[in-house]
């Protein structure tokens, strides 16, 4: 199969740095590879022979790692039309397809754009959006760490004026990445943005990450206060903000999606991090949620250290749940 000489070539032979970020990979996703495998394996025990009823419990598998339901459905029709047309009645050999079905499916003959749009003559200003208790404040300080280890310089502003011990929890941030925090307790969120912009432009800063406040609740009021922020920003700095990035939770399923579709149509959403997505094992959300909003994920979380925050790689995150069946291949091909 196409997809599993790829990863051969890609996962064999890698410098050590490469080496890390697919072991991060492998690491990560441990839980939904170990749960999704090991149904896979019961099921192909189960059936020797390719069924209608192993189709109807493959596709309950797929559901049950919130790989969302559109998605299955049209991944299944694609299986379907495959077995068909390659004449496969063998379930074991199916396992080399689902692996190919699932790029292709996340890919969709699109050019996926995960790196982040970085100005050429300003500060880079990235805006953080996202319900309380996403693990926002969070994953600023770790994009905080993983840009001054690339020598950017990098400021960060509390707009979460909201929630208490928002301001306390990114100045703790700025204290371990050496990164200055712009601030004011009790204020306008707008107020301090135009402020720390201010500061960014003057003082020559690389990249601005804002944090904001993660209400929901009301919409109308999360909708002004964002157009709001915007508009300062934009007549701050030029074609800013330069990313607006979506947080959600992996382990809240679903319900993430259902955030993310709340907030495209609130905002300007340019891209999606998911945090904490070692921490279940229904890590096919990734998959779900490019069908459900047609947004990039540009960022996960594959745990708590301040260097697990990665960049989103569809090739590593697909090795990282099938790295059982392309393992057994490459036994077989070397």
């Amino acid at each position: 199969m196409g997809i599993l000489k790829q990863f051969k070539n890609l996962f064999n032979n890698k410098d050590i740095k490469e080496k890390e970020e697919i072991n991060s990979y492998e690491k990560g996703l441990s839980k939904t590879r170990n749960d999704f495998m090991s149904k896979l394996n019961i099921l192909n025990n189960k059936y020797k022979k390719i069924t209608d009823d192993y189709f109807e419990e493959l596709e309950e598998i797929l559901i049950m790692a919130d790989i969302g339901v559109n998605t299955v459905m049209s991944f299944m029709d694609r299986l379907r039309a495959r077995v068909k047309k390659e004449k496969i009645t063998d379930a074991l050999d199916l396992k080399e397809i689902i692996v190919d079905e699932m790029f292709i499916i996340y890919v969709n003959d699109e050019i996926i754009v995960n790196k982040i749009n970085y100005s050429k003559n300003t500060p880079t200003v990235i805006l953080f959006v996202g319900v309380n208790g996403v693990g926002k404040t969070t994953t600023i300080g770790k994009m905080a760490y993983k840009l001054v280890n690339e020598g950017k310089k990098v400021l960060l502003i509390a707009g979460d004026t909201f929630r208490a011990g928002a301001v306390e929890q990114l100045i703790e941030w700025g204290n371990r990445t050496k990164t200055d925090v712009v601030y004011k307790n009790d204020a306008d969120p707008a107020s301090v943005i135009y402020d720390g912009l201010t500061k960014a432009k003057n003082e020559n800063y690389d990249v601005v990450l804002i944090d904001t406040a993660g209400r929901l609740q009301n919409k109308v009021n999360l909708m002004q206060e964002l157009a709001k922020i915007n508009k300062v920003i934009g007549q701050l700095i030029e074609d800013a903000p330069h990313e607006t990035l979506l947080v959600i939770d992996a382990t809240t399923g679903q319900n993430g999606i259902s955030q993310a579709k709340s907030f495209k149509e609130i905002t300007n959403i340019t891209g999606i991090v998911l945090t904490k997505l070692d921490g279940t094992a229904k890590g096919g959300i990734v998959l779900a949620i490019k069908e459900s909003v047609n947004l990039p994920v540009k960022y996960i979380g594959l745990g708590e250290r301040e260097k697990d925050l990665k960049v989103f790689d569809i090739e590593k995150y697909i090795y990282g749940l099938f790295k059982d069946i392309v393992g057994d291949t490459n036994e077989k091909t070397i």
